[in-house]
């Protein structure tokens, strides 16, 4: 399976007040399918969090997220290249432990996929086991995109942390000979402030912890 069909699952099976925290890639593929009203899921706008540019940063985010909001399913959609430079949350969130955090990984062993694909560090590493001995409660592997669907409503009811290494194909790559390289957006660096104010109004400052 590729990214967008991965993250297809998750916007169309995830509950409507959960909430979701994800990487470049899966913002990117979010995106797409949130403006394609045949893959668009029921879940409100202001219920995801970019954590771009904050590389690194997502399990984080989603800790505290599920540690200040219990009765929402917080969704970590986690990168490969970006766990692997905080890798120390992993033991964070499994002391914490918070029962309603589902936290997936985006494994395609690449960093800058779609752009110039540089093989990503430790290209053997299994996630699913290093979260499985730091503690999570529940921890898999998955690489099929029919076995995802079938799986993705057990995996969100169990009782957290759960971690799930979802196995993907990477982009094509872009860059090469004759590729020139387009200015990035501010945006693309405001976003995730907006999205959090977006959210704090979505939660609510009253509600029911």
């Amino acid at each position: 399976m590729n990214v967008r069909q991965a993250c297809a699952v998750i916007a169309a099976r995830r509950d409507e007040d959960s909430l979701v925290v994800a990487t470049m890639g899966a913002m990117r593929a979010f995106d797409l399918l949130e403006a394609d009203p045949a893959c668009a899921g029921r879940a409100p706008r202001a219920s995801r969090l970019s954590s771009v540019p904050l590389m690194g940063g997502a399990a984080g985010l989603g800790l505290g997220l599920a540690l200040a909001r219990p009765r929402r399913k917080v969704i970590v959609v986690d990168g490969d290249a970006s766990l692997l430079m905080e890798l120390g949350s992993l033991v964070t969130v499994a002391q914490a432990a918070p029962y309603n955090l589902l936290h997936l990984v985006i494994r395609n062993g690449t960093q800058f996929t779609g752009l110039a694909n540089l093989d990503a560090p430790a290209r053997d590493f299994d996630f699913a086991q290093a979260a499985r001995h730091a503690g999570y409660r529940h921890a898999r592997s998955v690489e099929d995109e029919a076995a995802w669907a079938a799986c993705f409503d057990e995996v969100r009811q169990l009782r957290g942390p759960v971690f799930v290494e979802l196995r993907v194909q990477p982009a094509p790559a872009l860059a090469g000979e004759g590729f020139a390289q387009s200015e990035m957006p501010d945006h693309q660096f405001e976003r995730m402030g907006l999205e959090a104010s977006a959210m704090r109004e979505l939660l609510g400052a009253g509600e029911a912890r």
